[in-house]
């Protein structure tokens, strides 16, 4: 009904619109996407046949957008890191590329947080991304430029990366939705700063968009044959997945309690499953989860397997220029006189103090693994968890800082190995987004993309901003 040229002509102009208020999109590529497009109408007009190029090209001429840690060829690359500044991607990331050939037409890139360790996206590169439902709020990080272009509607799906919540914790305070996929699926390759040693079982690349359905033939897309792996064309039966609730961590003290709003929201999920499909909820207390933050945190910085130690984030910070201490950077920060934001020099700080206590790093991993066999367990093939994506709804800008450990509630499931689903439920009084996270087994992937296609469906889905 539409020209390939009007889509993206659209989705443009919305990003002019848009963006000057949100700062989401930091580098586009209009003009070549427009040719992209052209390029696309002439295939359909010469038309080798519909169903042909429905399984070569099963994005044919969906406009995307990119997180600008991933390499885009001829986009800029530098995670937000001042001596990265002119760096411009030769090549494109494998996920990147796996999009392009189904057919996709990137828009431009998103925004991060500094080297994609953060849950605030801002940076000395790009500055602060806006909330589309409060520009006073955040997007969250790193992924927060995708989630924040995707809500706002000037995109149709976009590619974000999660190592203690990066795709979640955006679609949760952007309400759209994003997925987690089972570590080791989905490449990660060609994006800055990429996992090495213990991380590489932690770094999850996946796909974020507004409506449930586009998860699945993205996540295929962005897989190539790992898909096989997954369980996708297997068909759930909803009403015998057995469903498992936990309504918080069980009160660590590093975390803030879960909002009301959030609470009474997964209720209403508890109540809508019960009612309509005759489930039962389990209500579960998993003693452990008090101890998430904790527990990512020793095994983020173990060695792996053949003893490698992990990357220092402080090694990271020096790419492209001279090596940095994060102390006289703090110094620096404190009279304006550094390239690093607050919260990167922080996290410079304290991985020097993980160090000092071997002994309690490895009782925590072990409790890691203990957790991961008790999480394995209760699941199951066919169990689905309900947890928060987050324990407030989107923060005010800045006040991450104040409560640095509340990404936990997604950081946790990392470490893990297991797929999540973050799904949107609405908005809260303040007209700001509420979600839940959906969890399950590994390879288990269809069953929270099933129940989250149930839930849009029930609860609304993706709402437009400043629409009351």
């Amino acid at each position: 009904q539409v020209t390939c040229v009007e889509v993206v002509e659209a989705y443009v102009e919305r990003i002019k619109e848009v963006n000057p208020l949100i700062n989401a999109v930091v580098k586009d590529r209009f003009e070549e996407a427009l040719q992209e497009a052209q390029q696309v109408d002439k295939l359909l007009s010469e038309g080798p046949g519909d169903d042909y190029l429905e399984e070569k090209f099963p994005l044919l001429g969906v406009p995307i957008t990119v997180k600008e840690a991933f390499s885009l060829h001829g986009m800029p690359n530098t995670s937000g890191l001042v001596n990265r500044r002119n760096v411009i991607a030769t090549s494109d990331a494998t996920v990147v590329s796996r999009l392009k050939q189904a057919g996709a037409i990137p828009l431009g890139v998103t925004n991060c947080s500094e080297l994609c360790m953060w849950y605030e996206s801002s940076n000395r590169v790009y500055g602060r991304t806006n909330n589309p439902y409060d520009l006073q709020r955040i997007v969250g990080g790193s992924s927060g430029g995708e989630g924040g272009v995707l809500a706002a509607a000037c995109s149709v799906i976009g590619v974000g990366s999660d190592i203690g919540g990066s795709i979640r914790m955006p679609a949760f305070f952007n309400g759209i939705f994003g997925h987690k996929p089972t570590t080791g699926v989905v490449p990660n390759d060609g994006q800055f700063p990429n996992a090495q040693g213990v991380r590489t079982s932690f770094l999850c690349t996946g796909p974020m968009c507004r409506y449930a359905e586009d998860l699945e033939p993205m996540l295929r897309v962005m897989a190539g044959s790992g898909v096989n792996k997954l369980k996708l064309n297997e068909k759930v039966s909803l009403e015998k997945i057995k469903f498992h609730c936990m309504d918080h961590d069980g009160g660590s003290i590093f975390v803030s309690p879960v909002d009301k709003e959030i609470l009474q929201a997964q209720k209403k999920v508890v109540e809508h499953l019960e009612s309509e499909l005759g489930v039962q909820v389990r209500r579960v207390a998993i003693h452990k989860m008090k101890y998430s933050f904790q527990i990512w945190s020793a095994m983020m910085s173990s060695k792996d397997s053949n003893g490698q130690e992990a990357q220092l984030f402080t090694d990271l910070l020096g790419d492209h220029g001279k090596p940095v201490w994060p102390l006289w950077e703090l110094m620096k920060w404190l009279v304006g006189m550094s390239s690093h934001t607050l919260p990167a020099i922080a996290l410079g700080l304290t991985e020097k103090l993980m160090k000092l206590n071997p002994g309690g790093n490895a009782k925590l991993v072990s409790m890691g693994k203990s957790l991961q066999e008790e999480m394995e367990a209760l699941l199951g093939p066919d169990g689905v968890l309900l947890y928060p994506s987050h324990p407030t709804i989107a923060p005010r800008h800045h006040s991450p800082i104040c409560m640095p450990f509340n990404f936990a509630y997604t950081a946790i499931f990392n470490v893990l190995g297991l797929p999540v689903t973050q799904c949107p439920l609405g908005l809260s009084s303040e007209g700001l987004p509420l979600g839940i996270q959906l969890v399950a087994a590994p390879y288990n992937d269809h069953l929270t993309l099933a129940v989250a296609r149930y839930l849009e469906k029930a609860f609304g889905g993706w709402v437009l901003p400043g629409k009351v």
